[in-house]
């Protein structure tokens, strides 16, 4: 495929129209859960009893070693795990030979596709000439950081780790370092990895350290969220905080709290820039999921907003593993310099034998070098407007109270409306969010049962890989999900 795309170019096409939005999914809100029919029930989890037997199996041996079963959330499935036995494009196959449309995409990075080939023969070349790590500088190091600062609008150097978790911990002492401030601010129900200082207010805005189990209070201390979109709260925490020594940094999700699951207003991300420079705290956009998945100029591109640090994650390296960095302008970044000292004397420390190792910095020059060349952050983008307008004409048509959006290639599918429930009404987050989750959970099972893998039942990524005819599979087996209801 040869790219007539633009590398300018976005994968959203149009922003969902925020007021419309929020209605529609305050309204969800307020209904009765209204899932699966009872009666329905037993034939979807036959599937799961008659033909995964070899998951099932590998679900209970895994239970016997595995603390719940499961090294990763992207994982959990009900009734069980499902067991990946092959990847390729826009399809996955279990270990029992059953073909599913992967719109999990190993939680968002292949943007290309699964186990894209151009990719994964440059891998297994660094692989044959030199193995995955050697501890030394290699070209390829230096090549990803170059590409990256091509795309990327406001980068110039760049600073490689394992994952996003620890690229968030990197920035954040960065910023606490450069600015000699203390205190950080997030948005409620944001995810930005699970360091002790991040687990705060995750998921559900306003539940602060709910979820904080085995973390000192000291390791939040410094730690604040204020709730999506309200910038007033924002500038009294600012305030606040500017008697107390200064906020080092606000961090954001740009499309919104859990890539836009619970979406920002348009103007959003500008606001807050004018916020931190009025304040003199660094703006980080944590573009773990948007970079480049939302264009090759990530978020901050689409947005036009100029971030002071960039966090990347999964998307960096294409799907391969050790996927995590910091970016950003010079006279910030090189407070991260490597060996003893840094700017000034002074040196945010981070570290990792296998950061920037050969395996994921070819990966990564090419995942990148790939994408701009077939256009696939748009192509991605337009096979999520054409699921996106399919879903909603079914929905429509079996008056089903679901609501559907995208921002391109992240589409969110709510049935449940558990992930809108927040600490501002927190009685019905007690009576409801138990149901209302296993609602969310039936409905995955149900897509897997009719072949269609997605995120937790309420999020889906396309790629470049879903065609048309792709698509328009999909829908049909959406549709046979949604008479069951």
């Amino acid at each position: 495929m040869s790219a007539d795309i633009s590398t300018n170019a976005y994968s959203i096409s149009a922003w969902p129209d925020y007021p419309d939005l929020m209605d529609r999914l305050n309204a969800l809100l307020k209904q009765p859960v209204r899932g699966i029919a009872r009666q329905n029930m037993p034939q979807v989890l036959d599937y799961f009893e008659q033909k995964c037997k070899t998951s099932k199996a590998l679900a209970e041996r895994a239970k016997e070693v595995i603390p719940g079963g499961v090294q990763h959330n992207l994982a959990f499935n009900y009734p069980f795990a499902i067991a990946a036995a092959k990847v390729d494009g826009a399809y996955m196959w279990d270990e029992d030979g059953n073909r599913y449309i992967d719109f999990l995409q190993a939680g968002g990075p292949t943007i290309l596709g699964s186990n894209y080939q151009p990719v994964r023969e440059k891998v297994n070349e660094i692989i044959e000439s030199c193995g995955p790590v050697t501890g030394l500088l290699h070209e390829y190091e230096i090549k990803l950081a170059e590409i990256i600062r091509k795309y990327m609008p406001n980068i110039e150097m760049f600073r490689m780790l394992g994952s996003g978790t620890e690229a968030v911990m990197g920035a954040i002492r960065l910023a606490r370092a450069h600015t000699g401030k203390k205190w950080v601010i997030k948005v409620g129900g944001d995810y930005h990895g699970w360091s002790d200082q991040m687990v705060y207010g995750m998921r559900v805005p306003g539940t602060g350290r709910r979820e904080a189990v085995g973390i000192p209070k000291g390791s939040t201390a410094y730690t604040q969220e204020v709730f999506p979109n309200e910038l007033g709260s924002l500038r009294r925490k600012l305030m606040l905080n500017k008697i107390r020594g200064g906020t080092a940094a606000v961090i954001v999700e740009p499309l919104g709290p859990e890539s836009g699951t619970r979406p920002v207003t348009p103007e959003y991300n500008r606001e807050v820039r004018k916020l931190c420079d009025e304040f003199g705290a660094l703006l980080i956009f944590d573009e773990v999921v948007t970079g480049f998945r939302v264009g090759m100029g990530g978020g901050q591109g689409y947005f036009n907003v100029k971030p002071d640090i960039t966090v990347f994650g999964k998307a960096i390296t294409g799907g391969y593993p050790m996927a995590g960095g910091i970016g950003g302008p010079k006279d910030i970044m090189m407070t991260l310099a490597g060996g003893i000292g840094g700017k000034g004397g002074k040196r945010a420390f981070v570290g990792g034998t296998l950061s920037a190792n050969p395996l994921s910095c070819v990966a990564g020059y090419y995942a990148i070098e790939e994408m701009a060349r077939t256009g696939a952050p748009v192509l991605a983008g337009r096979a999520g407007d054409r699921l996106t307008a399919g879903l909603k004409e079914i929905m429509n048509r079996l008056d089903l109270p679901y609501v559907v959006y995208n921002m391109g290639s992240i589409v969110h599918l709510q049935t449940s409306a558990v992930l809108l429930m927040s600490m501002r009404n927190p009685i019905k987050l007690m009576r409801e969010a138990d149901a209302r989750k296993h609602l969310m959970e039936e409905m995955g099972a149900a897509y897997l049962s009719r072949g269609i893998l997605t995120l937790a039942g309420s999020r889906i990524y396309t790629s470049m890989a879903d065609t048309d005819e792709v698509i328009d599979d999909a829908l049909n087996r959406f549709e046979d999900v949604f008479k069951l209801v």
